[in-house]
């Protein structure tokens, strides 16, 4: 059996930075990722699937200067965002949290950023196992090791402290955390990946140059049914942009209220049409005088012929059984959002603070730290995802405009409502209202005392 004294499940951001973390004070750690291939990665690696956009302040929140990133990571720096609605839309230019980045923020490769991550980590001396999977985990609590991943391949890992980064489908998670919970509740009540998953889907595209933008992301709201369902467009290197959307998993059409007012459906449509369909049809609308050979997918990049789909968490995060020697991060615990385009911001945090403390024999500690480090970012996100909860396209008309004017009349504060109308009074009211019934933790949706370790 190989021994180490961290084991990790899953080679994503989440996961790789556990290992760095944790091989970086010191802690003999192994990363096991069965590995998929991309067109735009010579080697194996996790599922690099992603919009891949940072913006400035959450930088600070992954606590990985700028500057420490390599310049082919960074595809092209931000100046704004566009939030299109039906009719009505809002240009942003600064987030409205202080953050030591200069700029709005900046698009990435990601496949190539979850590369360096793990380069980072070997040289701290990180061990990667790849091209392998889990089977199954063993946890004896009085036992040493604590943990045995049984592998694909037929070999094992024992382990003192386990690190799961499993992602959004939470393959290995879900049985894990299963066995500390009592009667015949399941991981699955909370996170199951059907209900607790978006399904996320682009392409890469490149953009005739007079219409591409550098330094905008762009989203459009209300077009398609679903309150954290949206398209976009990011721009990256060389006129090439991802044009992507997330939508939730499974929606029946005969469930979407006044479905003609959405613009990306059409009254000939019997189901929710497929990812590729409404992108079409979104830039056959954004751009008429333009055919679809105009944008001509870019095949030697993303996943599989300038394509790819992906699930993304579109939930609230759950605590893990620290007395068990085990910490969730990432995706695998909810933190990742269908509403803020990803979070390798919080992957990225949630796995160093459980690689350090496990290198130094504290994991107790962090359901407390990762509350300290990302609280604030995944309270905002689930209370921005619970007051859109039922919007219709009317709806995102109304508030992009009175988000237009309290940009330009004092803020998104109650004095920047007051001057802005009752539309922004309501929508200050209603978030700041929706956010204290989250506070003091409450958005966490399995806390660690309802585990029986």
């Amino acid at each position: 059996m190989d021994r180490a004294d961290v084991a990790i499940v899953g080679g994503g951001p989440a996961g790789t930075a556990a290992a760095w973390a944790a091989a970086d004070e010191g802690a003999d750690a192994v990363v096991v990722e069965k590995g998929v291939p991309r067109a735009d990665r010579d080697r194996l690696g996790p599922d690099s699937t992603d919009a891949a956009g940072m913006l400035d302040y959450w930088l600070d929140i992954m606590d990985v200067p700028a500057e420490e990133i390599p310049d082919d990571v960074i595809l092209s720096v931000l100046d704004g965002a566009e939030f299109i609605g039906p009719s009505e839309s809002v240009t942003l230019e600064s987030t409205g949290i202080g953050s030591s980045y200069d700029h709005f923020g900046f698009a990435f490769h990601r496949a190539k950023f979850d590369d360096w991550l793990r380069d980072r980590a070997e040289d701290a001396g990180g061990r990667y196992r790849v091209g392998t999977s889990v089977n199954a985990v063993e946890t004896d609590l009085s036992g040493d090791p604590r943990h045995t991943l049984q592998l694909a391949d037929g070999e094992a890992i024992g382990a003192d402290y386990l690190v799961l980064a499993d992602g959004p489908q939470r393959t290995v998670t879900t049985g894990v955390l299963d066995q500390f919970l009592p009667g015949d509740r399941s991981v699955s009540d909370y996170l199951s990946p059907d209900q607790a998953n978006h399904i996320a889907y682009q392409e890469h595209r490149r953009i005739p140059e007079e219409l591409f933008d550098p330094a905008h992301i762009k989203f459009w709201w209300g077009v398609i049914p679903g309150h954290t369902a949206y398209p976009w467009i990011f721009p990256n290197d060389d006129n090439v942009a991802r044009v992507g959307l997330t939508m939730p998993i499974g929606m029946d059409l005969d469930d979407v209220d006044d479905p003609e007012s959405y613009a990306l459906l059409e009254p000939d449509d019997e189901q929710i049409p497929a990812g590729a369909v409404y992108l079409r049809r979104l830039l056959e609308r954004e751009y008429p005088g333009y055919d679809l050979d105009d944008f001509p997918l870019v095949e030697d990049r993303g996943k599989q012929r300038g394509t790819e789909a992906y699930p993304i968490s579109s939930t609230r995060p759950i605590d893990s059984p620290t007395s068990a020697g085990i910490a969730v991060v990432g995706g695998a615990m909810g933190t990742t959002s269908a509403f803020h385009e990803g979070g390798d911001h919080v992957a990225v945090r949630t796995g160093k603070i459980a690689g350090e403390l496990a290198a130094n024999d504290q994991l107790l500690r962090y359901n407390g730290r990762w509350k300290e480090a990302i609280g604030e970012e995944i309270l905002r996100n689930v209370t921005f995802a619970e007051v859109v909860r039922g919007w219709e396209p009317a709806d995102w008309d109304r508030v992009f405009a009175a988000t237009r004017a309290m940009k330009n009349r004092g803020g998104y504060d109650w004095g920047g409502a007051l001057k802005s109308g009752t539309t922004a009074l309501k929508l200050v009211a209603d978030y700041k209202w929706t956010k204290r019934g989250f506070r003091d933790g409450k958005y966490v949706q399995l806390r660690q005392d309802e585990y029986e370790v």
